[in-house]
Parts: C-alpha cells; sequence; structure tokens
C-alpha cells in the first residue's frame, strides 16, 4: 500500500513540480496523523504523518514511491455565519470559541461544520445563517498553530475538537453546552473556570 509520510514544506505554485495523485478529504480527516484513504486514481492510501499535522487544501504530499499528491479540501455541509455589523460576528466568534469550535474567518462572515445546536446558538445572537456545501478551512489556533497546555506532547498543530478523547485536564460536555475547562499553568498550578 502505498504511505505518506511527509508534507511537503513550501507554498504551492513556488515550483514547477508534477502532481501526480490527488487525495480528497473533508476536514475532520485532514487532521488526522494516521488515516486509511483512496486516492482520487481509487489507489488505496495510508497517512502516517507526525502527530498533530493538519493539512490543507493545496497541500503537497510526498508518497512511499516518490510521487507528489496534492491535498483537495472535499466540500461539507457548512452554516455560513453572517451578522449585521462587525461587533455582532465578534460576539459570534466569541461564544463559538468558547466552545472550541473549529472555525473558518474570511471577510465579513465566519464558517462552521453544521451543528443545529450551535446553529440555534447563533440565531439567538442574531446572525444570519447560510446552509452551504465548500472546503473547510478552519483557523488552527493562535499560539503556534495548535491548541496547546503544559505537559502535553506540543508536537505540531492540531485543531481542539469537541468528542475526541482528552487527557485527565480537558473534561468536556457535549458541543454546544457549557463545560468546564481545566488548565495546568507552569510550575504545575491548574485551576477551572466555567465555559
Amino acid at each position: 500500500m502505498l504511505e505518506i509520510k511527509a508534507k511537503l514544506k513550501t507554498r504551492p505554485g513556488a515550483y514547477a513540480l508534477e502532481v501526480r495523485g490527488r487525495l480528497e478529504l473533508p476536514f475532520d480527516k485532514r487532521q488526522k496523523s494516521r488515516l486509511l484513504a483512496q486516492l482520487a486514481s481509487g489507489e488505496a492510501v495510508a497517512l502516517k504523518l507526525p502527530r498533530g499535522e493538519i493539512l490543507r487544501g493545496g497541500d503537497l504530499v510526498v508518497a512511499s514511491d516518490g510521487r507528489l499528491i496534492e491535498i483537495v479540501a472535499e466540500p461539507e455541509a457548512l452554516l455560513h455565519v453572517a451578522c449585521a455589523d462587525p461587533t455582532a460576528l465578534a460576539r459570534a466568534a466569541y461564544h463559538l470559541g468558547n466552545r472550541h469550535v473549529p472555525v473558518e474567518v474570511g471577510d465579513g462572515f465566519l464558517r462552521i461544520a453544521a451543528d443545529h445546536v450551535l446553529e440555534t446558538m447563533l440565531q439567538g445572537l442574531g446572525a444570519t445563517l447560510t446552509p452551504l456545501r465548500a472546503p473547510f478551512e478552519p483557523e488552527a489556533g493562535a499560539y503556534g498553530g495548535h491548541h496547546h497546555h503544559a505537559g502535553e506532547d506540543g508536537g505540531g498543530a492540531r485543531i481542539h475538537a469537541f468528542g475526541e478523547p482528552q487527557d485527565d485536564a480537558h473534561d468536556h460536555a457535549q458541543r454546544g453546552h457549557d463545560h468546564d475547562h481545566h488548565h495546568r499553568h507552569p510550575g504545575g498550578s491548574r485551576h477551572e473556570h466555567e465555559h
């Protein structure tokens, strides 16, 4: 089986490179470091990337046979969020961020994965929502592209999402609901607060 173990660390188009395959994946699969998938040609491929590596649409990866494979962001069900003014949009972004929801930020809009609980919350904040199918490229995070706490292996960019297993320093309830969030700080001190 073809294996992909490395992402090319160059901007697409920076060099004349021959792309010899396409791997189309939705965002939730583009943030996995281990994955079995199929190229557009139907050929089986195993992703074995460094932990925390996030693949973006347009990225190039190197296959075990030397081929360059282009990553394509598969269109998926999203909610396009618009608001009457920048303050209302910032308020919507705050509430989404408070719930650790992956958010794509655009010029005057936000996009999130379709979710009926978050849809209801955003409507309550006065946002205008439009369902659509499009590639999803959420923000990677403010601290070097990953969500990191002291004592964790910070080996790369990983979007922190609800529903995935966390260490004992994270205890999350269901998506879109208030939850406790525990933090460890340098020196080992911890505190808790409600979101």
